[in-house]
């Protein structure tokens, strides 16, 4: 499987790229893809909901009412759930949502995801770049050569390059992480990925069966 290598102005090099039919071309796995997604949401949350139980509540401890004769159930104090202003009966308590995945599943999660967008032609390699200076507008230059300005753009670089970062940050729809740091959700939430020649090669080390 090979595809072509633009520059950043959206035209193409005479440079082709082969991709690794291992890392790139597998059959997509959709529970593999499921759980992990599943993982990142579930580890974003940060499970600090909490209401007050009867015991934590303010309020007197007085028995409101005697205990027989008066017809109706029993009661104790005023922080009884069953009164306005008493405890909150099971209520929500600080937790930890996240749960633990085996790292090959989450491997195979990843490439199923890169596999999708390859199948899909929403991947674009773009031959290795860097900006002389963080400007946004470069970065927006980039995006429209290549016409996907309004879409959600993931720019995958082979290691971190700060004036590439500080261009894109303005840019909601716009991430950059360098390919160690790739993740199911970043991939599977673009509309399109460019991921820079060198960046393929990483990928492929990180992600070969030996």
């Amino acid at each position: 499987m090979e595809l072509e290598v633009y520059n950043i102005s959206g035209q193409k090099t005479s440079k082709k790229v082969k991709l690794d039919e291992g890392v790139f071309g597998i059959e997509p796995n959709d529970h593999a893809i499921y759980l992990d997604v599943k993982q990142h949401m579930a580890n974003k949350r940060q499970g600090t909901h909490k209401s007050k139980e009867r015991g934590e509540v303010a309020g007197s401890t007085r028995k409101i009412k005697r205990q027989k004769g008066t017809g109706t159930a029993r009661f104790g104090d005023i922080k009884n759930p069953v009164f306005r202003g008493g405890g909150r009966i099971f209520g929500p308590q600080p937790r930890d949502y996240g749960f633990k995945l085996n790292k090959k599943l989450k491997r195979l999660a990843r490439l199923s995801a890169l596999a999708y967008k390859v199948k899909e032609n929403n991947m674009i390699v773009l031959e290795d770049f860097t900006f002389d200076a963080p400007k946004t507008k470069s970065f927006v230059e980039m995006i429209n050569s290549f016409e996907l300005q309004g879409k959600k753009v993931l720019l995958i670089m082979d290691k971190s390059d700060k004036n590439v970062y500080l261009s894109s940050r303005n840019l909601q729809k716009t991430k950059v992480i360098s390919a160690n740091a790739i993740n199911t959700y970043d991939i599977l939430n673009a509309n399109n990925i460019l991921i820079a020649e060198s960046s393929i090669k990483e990928i492929e080390k990180l992600h070969s069966v030996n």
